[in-house]
């Protein structure tokens, strides 16, 4: 064995006998000394003209740098992925740059060639202290910090700590921080990163001059990410990058480790290219023209379609609570689409087409409807122990809800029907005084006056609030509830019918055709009126 190469060293590529050629040893060579590196670190920015969505920050630190104006503390804070620590690395550079020639000053165009430029993109430059205040969170972390202040840097022009998710230091490390963060000495600046800055002493916020960075809008991180692909020679759809895009939320990051998967889930049939189904399917997103279909069969009142449009995707993985987060977003760009906004702007023109066709053909009272029972369904879905039965049932809901007239055209509706069979007047009573008054009249805000009448007001409340009569005959009492009400107040009718009518009532839940609730025609009456 005395003779065996070195299988940790360059020996094992030119094991003796393997026959390889001088390219492939090459090759076998830099894949060892250059391992892979993911895209959210291969393309962190270098300059602050590669750092996309912070001009205004960029912008002010220029002015800063140019008029000699620098804080001795500043505060980058957002979401993650926006670049706050990359951020913090690009002013170390700036603060601490010589320029090619070795005589430059600070700028907002670091020269990135000179000896400071590359120590601290490497990590590795002695005067630009990095730390993770998530594992560096006690108070002698920061006495280290306050001792070390008092000494110069050792070569650069500033000496800078950079304190990452600085909102996990300890109530005791903040207070050991205040006076020296208040007066540091010249050659210190203090440059701090976090997610959550409400979580961060006011006296600490107070020393500070702070940068909100914003979330990358889905547009330019598709625009970027398309950037990207070309440089890594990879084949993409603009829907797929815009998909990926919009499942970043505002976050590089984020999004550059979507792509990187998607583009390790392209090449495995062979073409490598990131096409928006393999998207689709590597994110588990309902396909787009299955989601049109499907609010297609909800506006056409189609139940079994339906029902099969949301078995085949949920077949495919999609999970219920994006079943309908999709349907959300598309009635969301239709309603945009009909006040002219760009919602109806579609990754094709067949999604276009069915946009622009809603946003002339529906109401905005029934986009506004369509959005809340939705809304309403979304939250149930995410709560539910069963999410695909409470998807399908609160589609369901959508669906018989969809064609329900605005208030008022439901105005309109009841007057014609008023005027076709005006309800009969309540007979002359012929019980003694003692008894209550039976009802044989159908005029449901008789009847409901009556209760209240007789004192039963909090029932009386709920039959103008929330009771959509179906159907109202002596005895018999069919109804459907407005959406918002959360117990069956049918006990409770049966109840004070019987008291004020001396009669016992039938009372159900039914479907059909229901009557607005009182309440309901006083706001459409209102509004009718105001429209006038």
């Amino acid at each position: 064995m005395g003779d065996s190469p070195d299988i940790f060293g360059e020996a094992d590529i030119d094991m003796p006998g393997l026959g390889l050629d001088e390219p492939v040893k090459t090759a076998v060579a830099d894949s060892i000394a250059q391992p892979y590196r993911v895209l959210a670190r291969k393309y962190r920015p270098r300059t602050f003209a590669e750092l996309i969505g912070q001009e205004a920050m960029v912008r002010t630190l220029g002015n800063a740098i140019r008029r000699e104006r620098l804080a001795h503390a500043f505060l980058m804070t957002g979401v993650r992925g926006v670049g706050k620590t990359s951020t913090a690395r690009l002013i170390a550079k700036a603060l601490n740059c010589i320029g090619a020639d070795g005589q430059g000053g600070p700028t907002i165009d670091p020269c990135g060639v000179c000896e400071p430029c590359i120590a601290i993109a490497e990590g590795r430059h002695i005067d630009v202290i990095e730390m993770d205040a998530a594992s560096h969170t006690g108070v002698d972390d920061m006495r280290a910090i306050i001792e070390a202040v008092r000494y110069a840097s050792v070569s650069a022009r500033y000496k800078i700590y950079i304190i990452d998710e600085v909102h996990m230091l300890s109530k005791s490390a903040f207070n050991a921080l205040l006076k020296t963060l208040e007066e540091p000495p010249a050659h210190v600046k203090f440059l701090f990163a976090t997610t959550e800055a409400e979580k961060l002493p006011v006296t600490v916020l107070s020393r500070c001059q702070r940068f909100d960075l914003r979330r990358i809008a889905t547009p330019e991180l598709a625009s970027h990410f398309a950037k990207i692909c070309r440089s890594e020679e990879v084949n993409a759809e603009d829907e797929a990058l815009a998909m990926i895009a919009a499942a970043a939320e505002g976050s590089v990051r984020d999004g550059l480790s979507i792509l990187d998967q998607a583009i390790a889930h392209a090449d495995l049939d062979g073409d490598g290219t990131v096409t928006a189904e393999k998207v689709r399917d590597m994110l588990g997103l309902a396909d787009k023209s299955a989601q049109r279909r499907l609010l297609a069969a909800t506006l056409a009142g189609d139940g079994k379609a339906l029902l099969d449009l949301v078995a085949q995707q949920y077949a495919l993985g999609v999970e219920p609570v994006a079943l309908v987060r999709a349907q959300m977003e598309l009635v969301h760009r239709v309603t945009v689409a009909q006040l002219g906004g760009s919602g109806a702007q579609g990754a094709s023109a067949e999604e276009r087409e069915a946009i622009d066709g809603w946003a002339a053909g529906l109401s905005p009272g029934q986009l506004h409807r369509l959005w809340q029972l939705l809304l309403k369904g979304h939250d149930e879905v995410r709560t539910a122990p069963d999410p695909l039965a409470a998807a399908q049932m609160a589609l369901l809901r959508v669906l018989h809800a969809a064609d329900l007239p605005d208030p008022g055209t439901l105005v309109k509706k009841l007057e014609e029907l008023a005027s076709r069979a005006p309800l009969a007047p309540e007979p002359a009573t012929t019980h003694t005084p003692e008894a209550p008054a039976p009802v044989a009249a159908l005029d449901w805000a008789v009847l409901v006056q009556r209760i209240d009448n007789a004192g039963h007001l909090r029932v009386a409340q709920v039959m103008r609030d929330w009771v959509r009569p179906v159907e109202v005959l002596p005895g018999l009492l069919r109804f459907q509830l407005a959406d918002g009400l959360a117990e069956d107040p049918s006990p409770d009718l049966r109840d004070a019918l019987l008291k004020t009518t001396g009669e016992r009532w039938l009372v159900e839940r039914a479907v059909g055709e229901a009557q607005p609730s009182l309440r309901e025609l006083a706001e459409a009456e209102e509004r009718t009126a105001q429209a006038a």
